[in-house]
C-alpha cells in the first residue's frame, strides 16, 4: 500500500450537493477500490478538503482522483507522500 495526499476544490455545483451520503458514497468507493482511509478534513484557503488514504498503488490513485471528480464534482490533486522517517532512509548517503 502506498500513502497519497488528495486536496480537493469544490466547484460551485459541487457545493449544492453537499451531504453526509456523499460523504459515505466517497468512503466507499475508496473502500472498493482496496483503499484505507486515515484522515478526512474539511480545510479553509486554497483547497476544500484534505484526504489521507493508502491505495494499492499510482495507478489507484490516478483512477480514483479522476472517478471522485467525475462523480462529485469536486476536483482533485493527488500526490504521493512518505514518512519523513522513510524520506531520510531514501536519501541518505
Amino acid at each position: 500500500m502506498q500513502t497519497f495526499v488528495m486536496l480537493g476544490k469544490y466547484s460551485p455545483e459541487a457545493i449544492k450537493e453537499m451531504s453526509p451520503k456523499r460523504t459515505q458514497n466517497t468512503e466507499e468507493i475508496i473502500s472498493r477500490m482496496g483503499g484505507k482511509i486515515h484522515e478526512m478534513y474539511a480545510l479553509l484557503g486554497a483547497f476544500d478538503l484534505l484526504f489521507v488514504v493508502d491505495l494499492p498503488g499510482t495507478d489507484d490513485a490516478m483512477r480514483l482522483s479522476v472517478m471522485l471528480s467525475r462523480l462529485t464534482g469536486i476536483s482533485f490533486s493527488t500526490y504521493p507522500a512518505v514518512s519523513v522517517g522513510q524520506f531520510d532512509s531514501l536519501v541518505k548517503g
